[in-house]
């Protein structure tokens, strides 16, 4: 590292942004837009006329299409309005006084020119209130391959401030053992693989004494400045931990676009506005925790396979404030193939289902405020938003073939343009605000996901247990195909259903809207299933390249024991 660190903090010692010659990115700007408030307000205004227009009995159709329509956009409905609510609070910044006191005096800059370490920025002692604290950088693992391994916990063992590094590795790999010596870090292999992640933590804190530890993702490298950005909020007493968002930088297909795009607006505007209700949660990577506050609550959160949401729940309601900055600090993978976005939703969406059913935050036997019930509840149901999809795709068919409509239809086009208009096409303008163009990608997982997103909502009413995945883990299994059988059933159906359709408008002489509804939801299913087809393809060309290569041997089998390797050269300095 160069001495232009040191230059820097002499010159500018209360500057938190452009670090490195790398400015961090906010995710945000654009929270305190006059526009984007404009926007939010109309589009609210919008959901309103048509939640007007849907519940008046004037309007009312053929009762099974009606009922299944009121059911899927009361959720989308309620959804967006609360979305919108809390959106409109994204402009406020929990950085105070005692933060910006905090991060000024992070370092000590005589103390490190004595020390001879101003070119050596993992040697800076990290001071909160005029103390040295101790910081662990967890890593965890679970069978990703070495590359990705090496890139973060090389980037973690280069974080600023003096800290420890320890690989959590839950794959039991004697490759990854061996990285860790090479890479000078701790290396941990427990017993066994009880809890999952949050067992794997769980497990590490009764190792390491850190007085803070850092929770990263595999496949999340973090950027130096990462301790300098989010340690100094711990000088209030009451932060349990700190979030930063996670960016992603493997948007190169349609999936991973997808996926990630869906993700932006909740880091970008849904997150920084639950800091004003103290409802920001841990997204299980690239967060910073403080020790006190995860022993209180008795240790990560490890029934469910979303323990970050649920031990951002179990803080709250002891009363500890959580902080999310919108600013990336590390940037990671997003499932770039239809088995990983599966598997990341399926288990995402469990785990909120579960604090549905199981720990519903509006019961008064909950220790959170108003504000936090709220905004819980909306994460507990917010997959329900998924399955509307399916309900809203059977209403065309029924139009088609037994003549049912959700709506009476007695009105003009331009009244009808005015109430759907006002919801559906203010979201696209408002998506297209934030996210700086239409990302068709995620109309068409969020259309395509349903299966998905129901299949969860059974896991959690009967308890089902679900199996850990990577979500950033290139290991496929032999066709996409497999994970999306239901999607291509309805796509056949859909595309059957607008023949049939445009059979009966033709002969009838008239043109029907649950024709051009029906034929636009089959594109939009048709668009994955084709997705679907070009990684099945792609899919058999590496696996015959593979089978041209020499077959490597077999791993060694993992001793059936916790393995706990420090490199000699901490060891010997005597590094806790």
């Amino acid at each position: 590292m160069s001495t232009t660190d040191l230059d820097r903090l002499l010159r500018e010692p209360r500057r938190t942004e452009g670090a490195h010659g790398r400015p961090l990115r906010s995710e945000n700007a654009a929270a305190q837009s006059p526009s984007l408030m404009l926007l939010v307000l109309l589009a609210s205004a919008g959901i309103v006329v048509y939640a007007v227009f849907l519940l008046n009995p004037a309007h009312r159709g053929d009762l099974v299409p009606y009922v299944m329509v009121m059911v899927a956009e009361t959720i989308l409905v309620t959804h967006a309005l609360l979305s919108m609510w809390t959106v409109l609070s994204a402009g406020y910044n929990p950085r105070g006084f005692s933060f910006h006191h905090a991060q000024e005096r992070l370092f000590d800059i005589p103390a490190i020119l004595r020390a001879g370490a101003d070119d050596d920025p993992t040697r800076w002692d990290l001071y909160l209130g005029d103390r040295v604290v101790e910081v662990d950088v967890f890593i965890t693992t679970y069978g990703e391959d070495l590359a990705t391994i090496r890139r973060t916990v090389t980037a973690a063992r280069d974080i600023e401030g003096r800290h420890a590094t320890w690989v959590l590795d839950d794959g039991r790999s004697d490759e990854v053992r061996d990285l860790a010596a090479e890479l000078g870090v701790r290396y941990v292999r427990r017993l066994s693989g009880g809890g999952a992640k949050a067992g794997n933590i769980n497990h590490a804190l009764t190792l390491a004494r850190g007085e803070f530890f850092v929770v990263l993702d595999a496949d999340f490298v973090p950027l130096p400045a990462f301790l300098r950005e989010t340690l100094p909020f711990f000088a209030s007493e009451d932060v349990a931990f700190v979030q930063t968002p996670q960016t992603y930088g493997n948007l190169h297909n349609l999936i991973s676009r997808g996926a990630g795009y869906m993700q932006a607006v909740f880091y970008r505007y849904v997150q920084p506005g639950r800091n004003r209700f103290n409802s920001a949660f841990c997204v299980g990577t690239n967060v910073v925790f403080r020790r006190a506050a995860i022993d209180h609550i008795g240790g990560m959160y490890s029934d469910s396979k979303s323990e970050d949401v649920w031990t951002s729940l179990l803080l709250h309601e002891r009363g500890w404030r959580t902080v999310y900055i919108p600013v990336t600090l590390a940037v990671g993978d997003t499932p770039e193939t239809i088995e990983a976005y599966t598997k990341q939703q399926l288990r995402w969406a469990t785990g909120g289902f579960e604090i549905m059913l199981t720990h519903n935050p509006l019961s008064r036997r909950r220790s959170l405020t108003l504000d936090q019930r709220l905004q819980y509840t909306v994460t507990a149901t917010h997959y329900l938003t998924g399955i509307c999809p399916l309900l809203l795709l059977l209403v065309p068919p029924m139009h088609i073939f037994f003549d049912l409509s959700p709506m009476d239809m007695d009105i003009s086009a331009g009244a009808w343009v005015l109430y759907y208009g006002g919801f559906y096409l203010m979201q696209i303008v408002l998506a297209f605000y934030t996210l700086g163009s239409f990302r068709w990608e995620v109309l068409m997982l969020a259309s395509a996901s349903f299966p998905i997103y129901t299949r969860a909502l059974v896991n959690a009413a009967l308890r089902r247990e679900q199996r850990w995945h990577v979500t950033g883990s290139k290991r496929r299994a032999t066709t996409p195909f497999a994970f999306i059988v239901p999607q291509v059933l309805f796509f056949v159906f859909l595309l059957l259903t607008s023949v049939v359709g445009a059979w009966k408008d033709v002969t009838g002489g008239t043109f029907s809207l649950a024709l051009a509804w029906n034929t636009t939801n089959a594109l939009i299913l048709g668009s994955f299933v084709v997705t679907a087809w070009r990684e099945h393809v792609a899919l058999g060309r590496t696996s015959r390249h593979a089978e041209l290569r020499p077959a490597a041997p077999p791993p060694a089998a993992a001793p059936p024991r916790t393995v706990v390797a420090v490199p000699a050269v901490l060891d010997a300095a005597g590094a806790a």
